[in-house]
């Protein structure tokens, strides 16, 4: 499974990426206000980062100036993946910028229908929100398994399930379970996944005993 980070803190991101866990970066218009940078500028630098995909969202929600900002993104970098909302608008713009060869990440995607359709128009990725899922009592990690399985009966589809609003390191071991091709993470999750009480007892015992034999290796 890949790890993108979901974020637009540049400090994060050179942080994270020297661990070599960071596969690409997401990125959307609020994560880029917190930053307070511009906008256009902030996504060249985190291109500069990382090898991986970055996925830079369009604002317009109409065909015509989606589709105009989207190859204004996708000029900022090689690795830019223009991220469009799924709407009937944003698959056309979804259409049009893959048959420029211009990858795409279709996002706010909720149900098995929606991710057929952006796979069909085209999508490198699809985003299906998991976490905003189970915020209104409906099992979001379902959501994962019936696109893996409609993906995997159709060879023509070639799609990546990119699993995103991801709150917690089960979403993560569930989603790759499930044979999910990215899981795009907050930094404090990813941090998370390297967690647990039992190494934390285990190196504290360990070092406990090394100090009692005074000795060093340096």
């Amino acid at each position: 499974m890949k790890f993108f980070i979901d974020t637009a803190d540049v400090a994060e991101i050179k942080d994270l990426a020297a661990t070599g866990m960071v596969d690409g970066v997401t990125t959307n218009p609020s994560l880029v206000a917190k930053t307070g940078r511009n906008f256009l500028e902030a996504i060249a630098e985190i291109c500069d980062l990382v090898e991986g995909p970055v996925s830079a969202e369009v604002t317009a929600t109409d065909f015509d100036t989606m589709l105009t900002e989207g190859r204004k993104l996708a000029k900022i970098a090689t690795n830019i993946a223009v991220k469009v909302p799924l709407t009937w608008d944003g698959l056309k713009t979804c259409k049009a910028l893959s048959d420029d060869g211009i990858m795409v990440n279709v996002t706010l995607c909720f149900s098995p229908s929606q991710a057929l359709l952006a796979a069909k128009a085209g999508a490198t990725f699809i985003s299906p929100f998991v976490g905003r899922l189970d915020d209104i009592a409906t099992e979001g990690m379902d959501l994962i398994a019936e696109i893996r399985q409609i993906y995997d009966n159709y060879e023509a589809l070639s799609t990546e399930i990119l699993v995103a609003s991801v709150r917690h390191p089960r979403h993560v071991v569930e989603s790759a379970k499930m044979g999910a091709d990215v899981a795009t993470l907050p930094p404090n999750v990813l941090r998370a996944l390297a967690n647990h009480p039992l190494t934390d007892k285990g190196l504290d015992a360990f070092l406990k005993d090394w100090a009692k034999t005074g000795q060093s290796i340096l």
